[in-house]
């Protein structure tokens, strides 16, 4: 079978690339052209286990249809996500008119599954019931705004296109640099909660991840569904602070502070630097981590794929801080 992934050198697309490679696929990637030093680390790792890397973008629309030439299943990872120096513009470039290329030259060339990742930042960040698909959408910034764009436009295709539609929950294990500052800050006594550390998490392990995502490449009942993954445990910030204080053997501290001045900073540092195409060092979705609570039911990817995350925090945590270490990054 020939794969390919957008974003394919980031962690989760590198992870699944790896699986793919495992289970004898022939892959290809497409990397970013203005690749971060991780990124071209993880081109190099990705070539020395057979893997096609591509440089390229998902905006470049002729250069889409020439990569997706000849492929099977196309898994549409790539996103505008982080960035915060950029324009609105971009993001909209990028994950909604990334993925109309995408879409149409998976169509002219005959992909038999298009996988596309979205994000449980589609959701509206004060539900306090447990969301599923059906839940009404409700973004609040401009990643989710155009997330939740790019999934009614892969709809769009639903009766021309076999697709999947994957909203992914918060995602860690070996490769993640997202939450190596969290570990780095805890293993080294410096890091603190801000506000409660009520707030709730559903996370997944990125290995459970990908076994969905070839479950929604592979299962007939996927094409034409949206689905949720996440793992089964709802975790608080103070659970997840204590878990991986354990796996990083270290007693966890007990600082806090109060939230309100680190939103404050953060709505000042974001409405002054992003205009000057600087990335805020604090912006308000990164207090997304001690603000935001969601409680996801995975029961229709269950009932529907078979899906069913297997990995725990504890043994997650245990696995990522093992990956950290042997690579010398806490």
């Amino acid at each position: 079978m020939k794969v390919l992934i957008t974003g394919g050198t980031g962690f989760i697309g590198s992870r699944l690339a790896q699986r793919c490679i495992e289970r004898g696929f022939d892959v290809s990637v497409l990397g970013r052209e203005d690749a971060s030093d991780v990124e071209i680390e993880t081109r190099t790792s990705l070539n020395d286990i057979g893997v096609n890397v591509i440089v390229g973008t998902v905006t470049d629309r002729k250069r889409m249809f020439e990569v997706t030439a000849g492929m099977d299943v196309v898994f549409h990872l790539a996103a505008a996500q982080h960035e915060m120096n950029v324009p609105d513009e971009l993001f909209r470039a990028v994950n909604v008119e990334g993925t109309r290329n995408m879409l149409d030259a998976s169509l002219e060339a005959g992909v038999e599954r298009f996988v596309h990742g979205s994000s449980i930042g589609v959701y509206d960040r004060d539900v306090e019931s447990v969301v599923d698909e059906d839940t009404p959408l409700k973004p609040d910034n401009i990643y989710g705004v155009t997330k939740a764009e790019g999934e009614n436009l892969v709809r769009e295709y639903f009766d021309k296109l076999a697709c999947a539609i994957i909203r992914i929950s918060e995602t860690y294990g070996p490769g993640d640099r997202r939450l190596l500052k969290l570990f780095r800050g805890i293993k080294k006594g410096v890091f603190f909660v801000i506000g409660n550390g009520l707030n709730i998490h559903q996370l997944i392990y990125v290995d459970d991840l990908v076994d969905g995502f070839l479950l929604a490449a592979e299962h007939p009942s996927a094409a034409g569904g949206t689905f949720v993954f996440a793992g089964d445990e709802r975790l608080t910030t103070n659970d997840m602070v204590a878990a991986i204080a354990k796996a990083v053997d270290v007693s966890p501290k007990r600082w806090r502070s109060p939230l309100w001045p680190f939103m404050a900073i953060a709505t000042v540092l974001e409405t002054t630097l992003r205009p000057l195409g600087i990335q805020p060092p604090l912006h308000r979705r990164r207090m997304d981590f001690f603000t935001k609570s969601f409680q996801i039911s995975t029961d229709k990817a269950q009932r529907v794929l078979g899906f069913k995350a297997k990995t725990g925090f504890i043994q997650g945590t245990r696995e990522t801080a093992r990956w950290y270490e042997n690579n010398k990054l806490l």
